[in-house]
């Protein structure tokens, strides 16, 4: 098959690019660098030059491909002017991507993250929450699913909190990133709030998955760690890097604040029965252990 993808180069998408790329598919990368282009080219894709915003180019990468994979998003989290930005750039390049597919009955897979439940681990049944600093994000990717109805074979992979690789990514990433401009390993809260976590080498297994044989209208969990408690994680982050451990307010964490102090375990117990995903590389906790100071 032959995959366009966005976000191609960043920590999950050159995992799956190599991913697809082992298992016998082609890919055609977005590129919105010189430097992208380069690293999509020597994992072994070919690209095709621009960015989210540029819609025709998106087009034109759909129409010339077998299946989509979405990844790309701006990770700027430094207001919420700007997360609300990055998501309305993202829902209109879903949209154009899924316009190009409309009738094809080619596959369309996505990205969000996993729901919130409360008092327990959310499963691929919970509903995304469409509120909030995200929730628009969530619409976009309610509206992809909708391409069910108009002949595309859309699903959504729901990644978890921290999606790692030698210790980076993710919301760990961001503690780590914090504890190293601070002085200070910190958690928001009491610490007890538990994040899923799962492998990028993992979580790309399942996007091929999904792209080779979900149904449409789908949505699956990239959960490997259900949940590990935010002191832990930071406590690991403190140990490797030696640095003190201990509560910060929630503040520390600008427009993430409320969702980094919120309790938000999940499961993908579903995921592993109907796909056949078995997540084996190492946990959250095991890969912090790469960091150095």
């Amino acid at each position: 098959m032959r995959v366009f993808i966005t976000g191609g180069t960043g920590l999950i998408g050159s995992a799956v690019v190599t991913e697809l790329l082992t298992h016998g598919h082609t890919v055609l990368a977005l590129a919105r660098s010189d430097a992208s282009a380069a690293a999509a080219g020597a994992a072994g894709a070919e690209t095709l030059r621009g960015g989210l915003a540029d819609l025709d180019v998106l087009r034109a990468g759909a129409a010339q491909a077998d299946g989509v994979i979405h990844l790309a998003f701006s990770h700027d989290f430094s207001s919420a002017e700007a997360v609300a930005r990055a998501v309305a750039e993202e829902n209109a390049a879903v949209a154009a991507l899924g316009e190009e597919l409309a009738g094809s009955d080619r596959p369309f897979v996505t990205v969000s993250g996993t729901p919130y439940a409360e008092g327990r681990p959310s499963t691929e049944a919970d509903p995304l929450s469409t509120d909030g600093l995200v929730g628009g994000r969530s619409r976009g990717v309610l509206a992809v699913l909708d391409l069910a109805s108009r002949g595309v074979r859309s699903t959504a992979i729901r990644l978890p909190r921290t999606v790692h690789n030698e210790g980076k990514g993710g919301f760990a990433g961001l503690l780590t990133d914090i504890a190293r401009q601070t002085g200070v390993s910190g958690y928001p809260g009491d610490g007890t709030q538990r994040w899923p976590a799962v492998h990028a080498l993992d979580a790309a297994v399942l996007f091929r998955l999904a792209l080779e044989e979900a149904p449409a209208g789908t949505a699956w969990h990239a959960v490997a760690d259900e949940g590990d408690a935010v002191r832990d994680i930071a406590g690991v982050i403190g140990r490797r890097l030696g640095l003190p451990v201990q509560a910060v307010p929630a503040e520390t964490y600008g427009p993430l604040g409320a969702i980094f102090a919120t309790d938000q375990p999940s499961s993908s117990a579903h995921t592993r029965e109907a796909l056949g995903w078995k997540p084996t590389h190492p946990s959250l906790l095991e890969d912090l252990e790469n960091l150095r100071p």
